[in-house]
């Protein structure tokens, strides 16, 4: 039987052996593709140099990009959405780099473009083979107490029993919880939610000796207010080893893109960020561009109709300029299709549009039932002001209302204004006309800066398509 922390003690050897087969899975993904393209099963496998070449070379590129996407860190507590999107962007660099490569030397057209898409496919696959069957052989042994990480939890407050809680709950992550350590006389030698409190934090030394259950780290849980004792605790650990986590009592924030970054050798606390940096920005700016130009070449014969269905409804120009917020609180101009008679706001005020709003035009009604009116925003998107999702910009006046009003409401300014967002595929369209009701939108709308992701963004466009586009509420 395995005796607990035997896959722990040997992680390096885990982490060695993962490296080997991702770069054996990138060689036989090659190699498959290979046999099926040039019936290499039935005429025996003879690869080319040349192909051997590109083999070797894609190879060595995994080798060194793969590590710069942290497929060699540890996996405890992500969830498997997260792995594959980490995977196969790893893949995708490695595959962007060999065209890059290619293109650059002029050698692209030497190779079979089906044979590099089905080796781009099957290392994938073979990757990802690998990564859930280690995956799950941990799971199993994590959930049968095997592999596990025995933590003390310096804390037994409301944050140290909520991290607790977590941790039980997710027994998979191969974390346990030893006991805890608290300073409240009347919590020693009590159990809280089951787990045993031995002393106080003064006693740490003591409570992580040799006569003691293995402790692997420490966690401390103490409120942000007690500073000198977790200094009095760093002291009295500072000539052991064991790794030490504090955990920042900011729960009770409103956090969104919570992280730790590293500036100038400083370690910060991120409390709310935007998801668009590195990668991601160029993720989406690519998503944007891509798909924003594909759909106004599908969509133009249908913009000149509706613009000479605008112009002959009422007097005054096709298109309609609103200011809204965009990234980061700027100020830009959202296009759309005129959809009131020529009016006058009074005192700069901006009415929202109402159920048989009178300033509404009888084809412009159909534009707004339809979200037909707001299809010239995709040149936005290819202006780089907007997103194709992301949060619905409000008017100007509407953020200076609500902005005090709603908690962290502006925080749904950390990324661009999308021309459809998760609130709109969540029913929030339409009139707001109560302050629940934005405060829904604003909810939604933060859960996706939060939970931001290409397959996301994909996920609601296909929703958005899948739904249609007429709503009830949209008048």
């Amino acid at each position: 039987m395995l005796r607990h922390g035997l896959l722990q003690e040997y992680a390096s050897v885990l982490t060695f052996i993962s490296r080997v087969v991702d770069l054996a899975s990138v060689l036989l993904g090659g190699i498959l593709a290979y046999a099926l393209r040039f019936d290499g099963f039935q005429n025996g496998l003879s690869i080319p140099d040349n192909y051997r070449l590109v083999l070797i070379l894609g190879t060595l590129l995994g080798a060194v990009i793969f590590p710069f996407f942290g497929m060699y860190r540890s996996w405890r507590g992500r969830g498997w959405f997260q792995q594959l999107q980490i995977l196969s962007f790893a893949w995708l660099t490695v595959v962007v780099a060999l065209i890059v490569i290619g293109v650059a030397f002029k050698a692209n057209l030497e190779y079979s473009r089906q044979w590099f898409f089905l080796w781009a496919v099957l290392s994938l696959l073979l990757i990802l083979v690998f990564r859930v069957v280690l995956g799950q052989v941990l799971r199993i042994l994590r959930a049968r107490g095997r592999n596990q990480k025995q933590i003390v939890i310096i804390g037994a407050g409301k944050l140290g029993r909520s991290v607790a809680r977590k941790i039980k709950e997710a027994n998979w992550t191969g974390l346990g919880i030893a006991y805890f350590l608290d300073d409240a006389e009347q919590l020693l030698n009590t159990l809280v939610d089951e787990i045993p409190v031995r002393g106080n934090a003064g006693q740490i030394i003591d409570a992580i000796g040799d006569n003691n259950p293995r402790v692997d780290e420490v966690w401390i849980t103490l409120p942000l207010r007690a500073e000198s004792r977790v200094k009095e605790v760093l002291h009295a650990l500072r000539h052991s080893t064991i790794p030490i986590r504090f955990i920042p009592d900011i729960f009770s924030f409103r956090l969104l893109n919570h992280s730790v970054t590293e500036i100038a050798g400083i370690p910060i606390l991120d409390l709310n960020t935007t998801p668009m940096v590195g990668v991601n920005r160029l993720v989406k700016a690519v998503e944007d561009r891509v798909l924003g130009l594909l759909i106004l070449a599908l969509i133009s014969p249908l913009l000149a109709m509706i613009a000479i269905g605008v112009k002959m409804g009422s007097p005054g120009p096709i298109i309609f300029k609103q200011r809204r917020h965009g990234w980061d609180g700027k100020t830009i101009n959202v296009y759309k299709f005129r959809t009131m008679y020529m009016h006058q706001e009074h005192d700069g005020k901006i009415t929202q549009a109402c159920k048989n709003d009178q300033r509404i035009t009888k084809f412009g009604a159909f534009l707004r039932q339809t979200s037909l009116d707001e299809l010239p925003q995709f040149f936005n998107v290819l202006q780089g002001k907007m997103s194709i999702v992301g949060p619905r910009p409000h008017a100007l006046a509407h953020n200076e209302e609500y902005k005090d009003q709603i908690d962290a409401y502006m925080q749904r300014h950390k990324v661009k204004p999308g021309i459809t967002g998760w609130a709109q595929i969540n029913g929030c369209r339409g009139e707001t006309d109560t302050l629940e009701k934005m405060k829904k939108r604003v909810e939604y709308d933060h859960y996706y800066i939060e939970n931001w992701s290409l397959w996301f963004d994909l996920k609601i466009i296909l929703l958005t398509m899948s739904r249609g586009f007429i709503h009830q509420n949209a008048y």
